[in-house]
């Protein structure tokens, strides 16, 4: 156990720091120069992750509620919301960003076409009833949820070190578990489905391009970057969506779960908010040009010396 939160502890720093300076750099970005509306998907998307990572391990939250002698059952309570509402906006956020990719290189023929200017123009919209709509619903739970008493454990499942779920009316948590797997599913098959008409998209450009013979320009495509890194974003979320979903899904059939069901757990919720920033990074031009410029600078400075 101890080398699993060895591994579980280095991968919320390095998620951390990464998440961290995409929000800084999409921050700056937004703020200074003429942003893609992709960049507003992003920097929110990054903003969670850092909160979803932070929470997940319960790092801040205990700091900040252990120096204020705050009661241990208020800081589950609000852990465990934060953490689901985190959870939420990750995915309905990625699930914005592929459906504002798809409209974006859909074609003026397409029937997606007629909301390419609008969705541009309606995003704060969006982003305001998501994070409504994950506020909203997510607040059912936290009654369910309190400190882990060793009173009656049999009756008390853990989902944390310190935080447990409290038993509920079978018609009740049927009802929960209903509403969010379908919302969860709705999400991820629009996931899948922008995602299909991208690959179809892009494949009909391959195409048309290899009847022209300009092979290079797909390959520089700005555009064609941006959709290659959110296609692989969601392949990465779905899968690891799936895993957590087994895993969770059989934790919570059996009301019982481990140690090492909780680390593991913990370690694939927290893949993708870890992967989410170096696929950024390393598919964005802009940041490869600014390290680049920096290293080259840094470069001149020694040669000076």
């Amino acid at each position: 156990m101890s080398s699993l939160r060895i591994v579980l502890n280095f991968q919320v720093e390095f998620g951390v720091l990464t998440n961290l300076f995409l929000l800084v750099f999409y921050t700056f970005t937004i703020l200074s120069y003429r942003p893609k509306p992709t960049d507003m998907i992003s920097c929110q998307l990054t903003f969670i992750h850092i909160v979803l990572l932070l929470t997940g391990m319960d790092i801040w939250l205990r700091d900040i509620f252990g120096s204020l002698n705050i009661d241990n059952d208020f800081k589950c309570k609000t852990t465990f919301y934060i953490t689901r509402v985190m959870r939420g906006l990750s995915m309905c956020i990625t699930c914005l960003l592929s459906v504002f990719q798809a409209v974006t290189i859909s074609p003026s023929s397409s029937l997606l076409a007629r909301f390419k200017y609008k969705l541009k123009h309606d995003l704060i919209y969006a982003f305001l009833f998501i994070w409504s709509f994950n506020l909203l619903f997510n607040s059912t739970r936290i009654f369910y949820a309190g400190a882990f008493t060793n009173v009656s454990e049999t009756n008390q499942m853990k989902v944390t070190k310190f935080c447990s779920l409290f038993p509920m009316n079978y018609i009740i948590r049927a009802l929960i578990l209903t509403v969010a797997i379908s919302i969860d599913l709705f999400l991820v098959g629009v996931m899948l489905a922008s995602s299909v008409y991208i690959v179809i998209i892009l494949f009909r450009h391959q195409r048309q391009l290899k009847h022209l013979h300009s092979h290079s320009h797909l390959r520089t495509s700005p555009e064609k970057r941006a959709t290659q890194t959110i296609l692989l974003l969601v392949v990465f979320f779905v899968v690891m969506y799936w895993v957590d979903f087994i895993i969770s899904s059989t934790a919570v059939l059996l009301w019982m779960y481990g140690p090492v069901t909780l680390s593991v757990q913990q370690f694939v919720m927290n893949v993708y908010p870890t992967i989410t920033p170096l696929v950024q990074i390393s598919s964005d031009s802009r940041i490869i040009n600014m390290v680049k410029h920096m290293q080259s600078m840094c470069h001149q400075i020694f040669k000076k010396r």
